[in-house]
This record gives structure tokens, sequence and C-alpha cells, in this order.
């Protein structure tokens, strides 16, 4: 590369929030298309790691702010996310601008608010299930975390060592709202039960005879439908022309003062008529869907949800006791209440209730299934009763959101650290994190001095943490030889994450560090398969430069490990395909390595099946069948590629753990793992 080609600019799109003197440079590269550099002379580089965050260390040094690498996990992109509109969206699907609901502390409580989703990304880490006690399951990375009755604790961690941290323990109990369920599918007998349940509850419905002059007939059929929400005439609208009813839409009366506009819906037709009389009968064996619709239609109509008491009015004792037994079949715990001539069912059970009654039946009408405004409690059922590592690796997303956390399947979820703090600067999170590279030209100085300090304790310092301090332009400007030498002076612990081979640039001064004091590093290696590498990351590191830069870590004494993943029928899962990964990686000296088979979650399988049929339509009918069932390969599948993997592991590891541990006989400071687990080194 020519680094000569370089354009610098000095003017008004060079000044940041807190810098004097800022240059903005850009490098005539592929890797910098569109991409800016603000050289900066920070006045600290050593910045303190805030106590609610998921960090297991209290220090970090981030000589760029920003990464063109841009990755930071959550959890499953399946996670329902809780809306503003009281309904609920895959994350996957959240888009930016979207408007959910978040948390802000209100005096001595927490209250539910709307906010929206500022930034929204994704990448690939080990997943992690967290087992809730009323059978909801959370499939996150181990460094999420989320809100408890004793704060906010991260999915996994550990009482001592080098993760110690606040993280979830059996029978930790969850803040949020609960009541986790899936929206209903809106099939025929769901619509059938809303059109019984609206009908029924505030429809005029009916055929008379009306003598008029001229005409030998004087039947007339009526429906009429009139209602100041909008949501559920229109869906009432939709669903009977689904059914096989026209209806039109009219203005039923104006808006008056404090009453809201009302419209309605019609028809006089006599073949219509009849057959919304046949739509709402009550069905001999009601359907679990027809149930869901009927609870939705009538609450729509009758229904009330204010001061957080949900309720259902009616004077029809045989609504009423249809609405009662749709409840308790559905495991609804409610009491009938009488003023003559109303009878009221009210639903007990709080807040965790009211939002699975929401969620699993859907009513139209948003503004009667608000939680915004409301304190945050502890519903029942929140307490955690397993957490396990699912032993493969999952697409995560995250997001940030205007107040920090968002509600993740009925429970508060922290959201990303890193992308908000370009916010400081006036950048978005999202492109301009990816884009606008501040770059803390005097990071090696800063950090001499500030290691210097009296104050200064020796605590353990982690780079690339927050963004990727190898990230390629750290090739110009080469900031990372001097942090390390001022580490090394200062004999201070440290390590660095990374997915890049530059690091072996420094690995001279990284064996002097490694010799005085506690030091690690970490890299990851995809498959070797070149298609498939070059399809699925473009822009990273050849995975032969990654498994050449463990060996030369290695060799230098520096512990690391490999995650080769995923292992793909037909593709790179031939033995002699697995064995060079896992060979090579062993004769690297990688203190760890874990095979992991392809899993194909919706999102991914899209992605994948499209990449496939470009570039192995071969495979397309294989890859149908072994994933008809779902998300994984079939039992026996999973056996075969993992004895892949197995047939190279230490003598006594267990098969399903799938690692090669090649720690024994490193210095006692290397941290110890239990068997079968690979080593965290952050």
């Amino acid at each position: 590369m020519r680094w000569e080609q370089q354009r610098v600019a000095l003017d008004d799109q060079g000044r940041l929030p807190g810098y004097e003197d800022v240059v903005v440079r850009h490098f005539d590269a592929p890797e910098a298309v569109d991409t800016r550099f603000y050289e900066v002379r920070a006045k600290s580089i050593l910045n303190r790691v805030p106590p609610a965050s998921r960090m297991p260390f209290r220090w970090t040094i981030n000589p760029f702010r920003g990464c063109t690498h841009a990755c930071e996990y959550c959890v499953s992109g399946e996670t329902s996310i809780l809306m503003a509109d009281g309904r609920t969206r895959e994350l996957r699907t959240l888009r930016v601008g979207d408007a959910i609901v978040g948390t802000v502390r209100d005096g001595r409580y927490r209250r539910f608010v709307e906010t929206q989703v500022q930034a929204k990304w994704s990448s690939i880490k080990p997943a992690v299930r967290v087992a809730l006690e009323d059978g909801t399951e959370l499939v996150a990375s181990e460094d999420h975390r989320f809100l408890t009755r004793r704060g906010w604790k991260h999915v996994l961690g550990a009482e001592q060592g080098p993760v110690r941290r606040p993280h979830l323990t059996l029978n930790s109990e969850l803040l949020g709202p609960g009541g986790h369920a899936p929206a209903p599918e809106q099939d025929a007998d769901y619509m059938s039960g809303y059109i019984c349940g609206i009908v029924r509850g505030d429809a005029n419905l009916a055929t008379y005879r009306y003598q008029r002059a001229g005409r030998a007939n004087g039947d007339v059929h009526r429906f009429r439908l009139a209602l100041a929400d909008f949501e559920a005439l229109h869906r009432t609208q939709e669903f009977l022309e689904a059914l096989g009813v026209s209806t039109t839409e009219f203005q039923f009366s104006k808006a008056i003062g404090a009453y809201r506009e009302m419209r309605a819906i019609r028809t006089s037709a006599e073949s219509s008529v009849d057959e919304i009389r046949r739509l709402i009968e009550w069905p001999l064996l009601p359907t679990r869907s027809w149930m869901h619709g009927f609870l939705a239609g009538i609450f729509d109509a009758e229904g009330s949800c204010s001061h957080g008491v949900w309720r259902v009015s009616n004077t029809d004792p045989e609504i009423v006791r249809w609405v009662v037994g749709c409840l308790r079949a559905l495991r609804f715990d409610c009491v009938v209440e009488s003023t003559r001539p109303v009878k009221t069912v009210r639903l007990r059970g709080g807040i965790r209730e009211r939002m699975r009654f929401f969620l699993s039946t859907d009513p139209a009408i948003t503004r009667k299934r608000q939680i915004v405004g409301l304190s945050v409690k502890n519903p029942s059922s929140n307490r955690v009763v397993s957490i396990a590592r699912l032993g493969m690796v999952m697409r995560m997303f995250d997001i940030t959101t205007g107040t920090g956390d968002f509600i993740a399947s009925g429970v508060i979820s922290h959201n990303c650290f890193a992308r908000p703090t370009h916010e400081h600067l006036d950048f978005n999170a999202s492109r301009d994190f990816e884009r606008e590279i501040v770059v803390k030209v005097n990071a090696p100085e800063r950090l001499r001095a500030e290691l210097g300090r009296p104050s200064w304790q020796g605590e353990h310092v982690a780079l690339g943490t927050n963004t990727d301090p190898y990230q390629w332009v750290e090739g110009r400007y080469r900031l990372m030889p001097g942090i390390w030498k001022a580490l090394k002076d200062a004999r201070n612990p440290c390590s660095v994450l990374t997915k890049s081979p530059l690091l072996l640039r420094d690995l001279p001064v990284m064996r002097e560090l490694d010799a005085v004091t506690d030091f690690s590093a970490a890299l990851s290696i995809p498959t070797l398969d070149v298609d498939a590498w070059r399809a699925t990351e473009p822009r990273s590191p050849n995975p032969r430069a990654r498994i050449e830069a463990i060996a030369e870590l290695t060799r230098a004494g520096i512990r690391t490990g490999v995650l080769v993943a995923p292992l793909m029928p037909g593709i790179n899962d031939a033995p002699e395909q697995v064995e060079e990964v896992v060979r090579l990686a062993a004769e690297a000296g990688a203190s760890y390595i874990i095979g992991i088979p392809l899993h194909l979650r919706r999102g991914v399988r899209e992605v994948f099946m499209a990449w496939l049929a470009e570039h192995r339509p071969d495979l397309v009918d294989t890859y149908e069948e072994l994933y008809r069932r779902g998300a994984y390969l079939p039992p026996s599948e999973r056996q075969r590629i993992a004895r892949l993997v197995d047939a190279t592991q230490v003598s006594g590891e267990p098969p399903s753990a799938r690692v090669l541990d090649r720690g024994e006989g490193r210095r006692d400071r290397v941290p110890q793992t239990r068997r079968g687990e690979a080593p965290r080194l952050f």
C-alpha cells in the first residue's frame, strides 16, 4: 500500500467536542473508502470502566475510537423485543428509529418508558441459554447482562480470578414485566373468534321488517360497528373480508370537544348479515386459536386496563361465561365481580399475567395494552433455573437505545457499551462508528505518564475490548509498539483481543512484556476453505495467516487458542479437511481448539441457503433435508461431525467438549479452566 497517497483536511469537519487542532486524514486505499481518520491529542488514555459495565476489569486503553471491524454482540436474533405499541418483534428485524420500551430511574423507582433504537449490528459468538421458571429461554453471549433484584449481572462469570464479575446464578431473579409469550397465528379460527368477540360486544346486528310504499319486501338487514379506536375497526373489516364478508367504512360522528371522532363499517346485504351471524355462533369445541381471537375481540370491544387492573364488563351472562371459560382454559386466573346489571371479569396475577394476555391474544387497540409509565416490579416466575453453554456459535445482535436498555423476552436487558461512546463526539452509533475513526496519536506518551503516577495501582489493562487496536490503519499509525513498551516498563498486567495477525509486528516487545508480567492474546480462525471464507468473511484476514499468528505467539510463550466454526456438511467436513484444520491449529501450539457444527436459525438460514445456491447448488437438496426439522443437524449427523474433531482430542477428554487443551506446563499465573472449557482471557 502506498501510504503517501493521502489527503489532509483542516476545516470545520475536523472539529470534535473536547479536542483542539484536529487533523482529518483520508487514505487512498481500498480499505479506506468513505472512511475519515481524525488525528487528535488525547488528554488521557487510561479509561476507567464504569462499575455498571459488563467488563471483568477496571481499566482499558482505546488508541482508536470507532472501528472498521465494528463487532459487539448481544442476544439471539429471535429474541422478542417489546415495542412501544405493546407488541413484540424479533431483535433481528429491528431498525434504527424503531420505538421500543426501555426503563429509567424515577426517584426510588425504575419505570417503563418509550425509547428508540439508535444503532444495530451483529456478529458471531458462542451461545449460552438461560432458562427461567416460567419456561422462558434466553439465548445470549456470556458477556451479556440482565437486570436482577441485585443489579446488573453478566450471563457468566466467576467469584475470583480474571473473570471475576457479577454474574447470574441459579435462583437469580430477573426484573422486567415478564409474561413472555408468542403472538397468536391469525388463522381462520383466530379471525372467527375475534369477530365473535367484537361483534357480540359492540356491534349492531339485526334483521327486521320495515314496510315502505312501493316495496314488496320490507325485510331490512343491518350490520354496523362504530368505534373511536380505528385499529380494531380496520382489523374487523380486514378479517370479515378474509372470511367472505365485504363492508363499507363511513364517518359515524365527528370529534367534538373531548369526544374523539368515530368511524364505522356496515353492510346491509342479506347474505353478508347471515354470514356474520354464522361467524359469531358459539362453537361446540373451541380451539385455542379461536379462544385467543375471542378474548382479543371482546377485550377490544368491552375491555379496559387502567391503573394496572385488567377488566372486561358486560350485561350478558352468556358472554361473561365464555370470557371466564376461555381465560381459565388458557390458564389465566380471574374472578367475576357483580354490580347489577353489569358483571365484570377481572384478571389476577399482576403485570406478568396482563403481559401474557396481551402478547398471546394480541388485541388490536394498542392504547389499552401500554405499560409505559408503570413502575418496574419483580413478577413471579422470573427466577433463573438453568444456565448452559450450547456448545455452538450463533449470530448475535445488539442495539443501542436511548435509555441504555430494552425489554428482551420479558426481562430488562442491557444494550451495548461500545458504540454509544461515539455519540459523545457528535457522531452516530451506527455507520459513523465504522467510518469516522478517531486516532489518539499521542497515546503511547500519555500512557507512560499515567502509568507513572503515584496513584496508579498497577491494575490489569485490557486492549481490544471496545475497538480493535490492530484494525488495518494501525499499520500506518504504529501506536501499539509504544503502548506495549510503556506497559512493559511499568510491568503492568495486560491483554489484547484482535482479529488481525498485524499484532505479530509487535511480537518482540510482547515477548519482553510476557517475561515481566501477566500477558495474553487471542485470535479467531475460520474455515480453511478459501471460497467459503471469501464469501462469508470477505474483509477478514486470511485464516491461514491467523494460524501462522497463533504459531508465532505460542512459540513466543504466549497462550492463545483457536475456534473452528462452523463445520459444514459437504463443504468443509471431510475428514481430511477437518484433520488439516485441527492439525494446523495443534501444530501451531494453540492452547485450546473448539469445533462447532453449522446451525441455521431463521435469518441465517436464508443468507446461507442463498450463498449455497450460488456456490454449491449440488448441496441445496441435501441441506434442505438435513435442516428440515429446524436449525440444528440431526443427532446422528452432529455426532458424526463431533467425532471428526474428537479424533484429535487429548486422551480422556469428553467428546462433547470438542476442546484440545495444551495448557499443561504453563506458568502458574495462566488462568485455570474447567475440563472441556476454553479459558477466558479477558
